[in-house]
């Protein structure tokens, strides 16, 4: 399986589970971002990092290493 960090700019993927722990794993389900959420991949950061989503219609920015916790399809 593949993680979002790895999504390329304009991809649409589906949540297939999240590995975060403690108040990042909180972050992420406030966030909406469950099993079957899909996200947009919108653009990356200058340096690549962090990278725009849209989660349900919220445009939202996440680290590379918060994006490697959260495996796609």
């Amino acid at each position: 399986m593949e993680t979002l960090n790895n999504a390329k700019v304009g991809n649409f993927v589906e949540v297939q589970d999240i590995f975060a722990q403690g108040l990042l794993r909180e972050r992420m389900l406030a966030l909406g971002v469950i099993k079957g959420t899909s996200i947009e991949v919108i653009r990356r950061g200058p340096s690549g990092d962090p990278t725009v989503y849209d989660i349900r219609g919220a445009m939202i920015a996440l680290r590379k290493e918060e994006a490697s916790l959260i495996m796609i399809s």
